[in-house]
């Protein structure tokens, strides 16, 4: 028996109104294992490039006919092909017209809903719509009285041109001038922006908005004060200066993201291994041999490279079995419980060399058998550390773990808003970023904010003749930037700062 070449299947996979984070789990699923990707021209890069490495995107090009027969013609070849929809497939037309021309054909296709901008839209803005309303789109052909007649609020998708009419007809088929209306556009974006209005005033206060509108009318808009969350966050719209390597960034990209920030991840130094690795293998092989009482981590990248020297031995957390682990810092001891090892040691004040001194214990000839600490950090680390474990009668291993080499300089347009204040704020997470940063790409402008994550990174920023303006209790990612966040909003209630949208414009212009 003769058997056919399996077929693949075609997914139409809605990417939502905008925010990746809207994306269903199951649109998430399929484009983590999708082979092609076939997407809008509008589909936001943050969707993207949340799609997984080995996809082949395409940008879906020409009539709708001429797409799905390039579907049907890769799936006929087993290919697993994404339709990736801008929106939500099945209510859009074009989207509409592509899978009726799959059913015709022996292919097999899925349907994925996307969030509907409908719905969407207005909770970013706060707009709380009720168990009732009404969606039209006002770009075309609209029957006034009947959408007029309909239950509210109305949710309008529309372009500036259509704002004017839309004011009118509503007040011609018997609607109060003094309707409440908010406009919004980029909505479910970091750059959305909610304009409120009357159908009286409503083309001259939104008429500046630009790109695909959604309008909401009706009394509920009044309440958006209360319940605005997206546009009201205290970083929202900010443009954020992240000095760390892709790797390192996405704990603080996060956190930026959920204050409302825009964060720009600038890599400005690259992690290598030591020139000679003999060093780190007599550190390990001393670990198994029970050579060390403690051992002191002071960055997540010198936990990585210790697990990678494990990895490349076949050993496990089993070889800190007997041993006590010291972290300079919170973060840096997520890193170690990643591992699944509980240190016994953070500081309970500053998270710093200093800190971490003032409550490691002195070496004790009855209670500690073994008087040898292993160090293992940096080429550039300095000195306080090891001079304060001696002081404390410790015999210290100081072995290098990994180098630390400066980036290549950013691209020209970042370069040039770091000088000339295009970035809100800058976020340091050490002394070596606040070099690199100002060796490779100039010292940031006196209107940037600095948020600097310890005193040693303080006092180097210092140095360079940066004002530091934020330096969090403790020295963590998350704090950093929660202490950013909470005095960009005690500086706007004081009156030091406007909103962000207002900032944004005046910057432009």
């Amino acid at each position: 028996m003769t058997r056919g070449k399996t077929q693949g299947r075609i997914a139409f996979v809605g990417s939502g109104p905008g925010d990746a984070g809207l994306l269903t789990v199951r649109a998430s699923t399929l484009l983590a294992k999708a082979g092609l990707v076939v997407h809008d021209a509008d589909v936001p890069q943050a969707i993207l490039d949340s799609i997984g490495e080995q996809a082949e995107l395409r940008t879906a090009a020409g009539e709708q006919a001429d797409i799905a027969k390039d579907l049907v013609n890769e799936a006929k070849a087993g290919n697993n092909v994404v339709r990736l929809i801008h929106g939500d497939p099945f209510t859009l037309e074009s989207a509409v017209t592509e899978a009726k021309a799959v059913s015709r054909t022996s292919i097999a296709f899925d349907v994925i809903p996307g969030v509907s901008s409908s719905t969407a839209v207005p909770t970013y803005a706060g707009i709380a719509l009720g168990s009732t309303h009404t969606e039209a789109d006002i770009r075309g052909e609209v029957d006034w009285p009947v959408l007029a007649a309909s239950p509210g609020p109305f949710v309008l998708h529309a372009a500036g041109a259509n704002l004017a009419e839309a004011a009118s007809s509503l007040i011609e088929a018997g609607h109060a001038g003094s309707i409440p209306v908010a406009v919004t556009s980029g909505g479910t974006g970091h750059q959305q922006r909610t304009v409120e209005s009357t159908l009286d005033s409503l083309a001259r206060d939104a008429g500046e908005l630009i790109g695909p509108l959604v309008v909401t009318v009706g009394a509920e808009v009044a309440n958006r004060g209360k319940l605005s969350w997206w546009e009201s966050r205290a970083l929202y719209g900010w443009k954020v200066l992240v000095p760390r390597t892709k790797e390192q960034a996405g704990e603080m990209s996060e956190r930026l993201g959920i204050h409302g920030a825009i964060p720009s991840e600038v890599p400005t130094i690259s992690v290598e291994p030591p020139r000679s690795p003999a060093q780190m293998e007599r550190a390990v092989k001393g670990l198994v041999d029970g050579r060390y009482q403690w051992v002191v981590f002071t960055s997540a990248n010198a936990v990585r490279a210790v697990w990678e020297k494990f990895a490349e031995f076949g050993l496990d957390a089993r070889a800190f079995s007997g041993v006590k682990i010291a972290c300079i810092g919170e973060s840096t001891a997520e890193k170690v419980r990643g591992f699944g090892v509980i240190p016994e040691l953070i500081p309970s004040g500053d998270q710093s060399s200093e800190g971490l001194l003032q409550d490691f214990p002195p070496h004790d000839d009855i209670l500690d058998p073994v008087d040898r600490v292993l160090l293992p950090r940096a080429d550039i680390a300095t000195e306080t550390l090891a001079a304060g474990l001696r002081d404390r009668g410790w015999e210290i291993d100081d072995v290098t773990a990994y180098r630390t080499v400066r980036a290549a300089p950013p691209p020209a347009e970042t370069r040039e808003m770091i000088k000339t204040g295009g970035f809100d704020a800058v976020c340091f997470t050490s002394s070596s970023t606040v070099r690199n940063l100002v060796g490779i790409a100039g010292k940031p402008h006196a209107r940037s904010l600095i948020a600097c994550i310890g005193p040693k990174t303080a006092e180097t920023a210092v140095e360079f003749g940066l004002r530091v303006d934020v330096r969090p209790d403790n020295a963590n990612v998350q704090d950093l930037v929660d202490a950013l966040a909470s005095h960009a909003a005690k500086l706007r209630a004081e009156g030091a700062l406007p909103p962000p949208r207002k900032a944004k414009r005046t910057r432009k212009a």
